[in-house]
């Protein structure tokens, strides 16, 4: 008898498209692809309370509400 292994469970990717609505959870991935950042400058630019903060949903579920990922972008293109 052979015991089969449990693979991770791999979820499915994000959608950018979810960036356009406000109250959407964002993944970290449509965050730095939105966003254009890597993932520790975002973290660097958390710390320094200039991004905005996540919503941890658990343990391991970190997601950033899209309006707020926006917003950040749209006063970071006003003061260019």
């Amino acid at each position: 008898m052979t015991v089969a292994t449990s693979k991770p469970r791999r979820s499915a990717a994000q959608s950018i498209e979810a960036a356009q609505i406000p109250d959407a959870l964002l993944r970290i991935e449509v965050v730095k692809t939105i966003t254009g950042l890597g993932e520790s400058t975002i973290r660097r630019k958390m710390a320094s309370a200039n991004f905005p903060l996540p919503i941890k949903d658990g343990a391991r579920c970190t997601r950033w509400r899209a309006g707020d990922v926006t917003t950040w972008l749209r006063e970071r293109a006003g003061a260019a």
